[in-house]
């Protein structure tokens, strides 16, 4: 399995309801992609021959073979070992608990394979082929289900000594507040996520508040509360969307001034489903109460807030430019 620094890479990005991989140049371009179900339930091993699979579909979709390619990178839900290649535990992947995911996709492809946090390899993709691009430190903020973040230092990504930097939507902001999945009160996450603006609007409307969320999600038979749904309901004046989500940026204002005043980076990247669907008119408030709770005003609005741009690639883009890095570096 000889280095090549020169050739295409796999990205991959896996979370729990789907696998995207992607054939990505030494520029940055993506040549094929595939996707499949993640299908959790069946377990690590089926998972892992799932990847594989979606990872060859990818290469055959961008009219190459295996031996075309000089390696594979992919994202997982943490916390994992990526100097090991171990998921550790995952409470979203039934099973999961220290799998050798980077070995099996290795042995699977024939290939070096290489694995990091998912939202970690996002930051990294929008650093170096999103919104990031040109930026020495930069901070990433997902905001979907839950909330994750990266850290881009110097040009590098921060990792931590655990392997565990970033894990913004665990910054407590509210003591004694809602309880998080990950067992603490107060988190971002529980405040902020789209979990935690489903649990507040249900609550609202068990309350007897009115809303339009239950006649949206009813025209599409829609299950979940989707960023989508959201985004119907804020555009027609929903008051008690607007309510909670005025709520959420507020909160993630206050996450974006307490990370900016530890790290001061040049540029703050926010993306993830829910600032997709509802894009700058959510993000202005955001950055509005971020500038006021910068403990350095001066030239605050130097530090740029701004979206995410790549959508869904960031993922693989990040796992193909961390791939690429590994490969160059091991």
């Amino acid at each position: 399995m000889g280095k090549n620094v020169s050739k295409p890479v796999i990205g991959m990005d896996m979370g729990g309801t789907k696998i995207l991989a992607g054939v990505v140049s030494a520029e940055g371009q993506i040549l094929g992609t595939a996707k499949r179900a993640t299908k959790p339930g069946s377990g690590p091993e089926k998972v892992i021959e799932r990847m594989v699979k979606t990872a060859q579909d990818a290469v055959k979709a961008a009219g190459l073979e295996m031996e075309d390619i000089a390696a594979l990178g992919t994202g997982a839900p943490g916390p994992l070992d990526p100097d090991r290649g171990v998921v550790i535990f995952t409470p979203n992947l039934p099973g999961w608990e220290n799998v050798p995911l980077a070995k099996s996709l290795s042995d699977g492809l024939g290939v070096p394979a290489f694995i990091e946090n998912d939202v970690n390899l996002g930051t990294l993709g929008e650093w170096a082929l999103g919104a990031g691009r040109g930026v020495k430190d930069m901070i990433g903020i997902f905001v979907g289900t839950g909330i994750g973040g990266g850290l881009i230092l110097d040009g590098a990504l921060r990792q931590g000594w655990r392997k565990a930097c970033a894990e913004v939507g665990h910054m407590i902001l509210l003591a004694e507040g809602p309880t998080c999945g990950c067992g603490n009160r107060g988190c971002l996450e529980a405040l902020a996520s789209r979990t935690a603006i489903e649990r507040d609007i249900w609550a609202g409307i068990k309350a007897g508040r009115e809303s339009l969320i239950p006649e949206i999600m009813g025209q599409d038979n829609r299950e979940r509360m989707t960023s989508g749904a959201l985004a119907e309901a804020w555009e027609k004046g929903d008051p008690l969307v607007r309510e909670v989500l005025g709520r959420t940026q507020f909160y993630l204002g206050l996450a974006v001034a307490s990370l900016v005043n530890i790290v001061d980076p040049e540029l703050v990247v926010l993306g993830g489903g829910v600032v997709e669907a509802l894009g700058e008119q959510y993000l202005e408030p955001i950055r509005w109460v971020a500038y006021q709770n910068f403990i350095n005003k001066r030239g605050a609005k130097d530090v740029k807030i701004v979206p995410a741009q790549l959508g869904d690639q960031a993922g693989l883009l990040g796992a193909a430019t961390w791939a690429r890095y590994k490969l160059a570096k091991d």
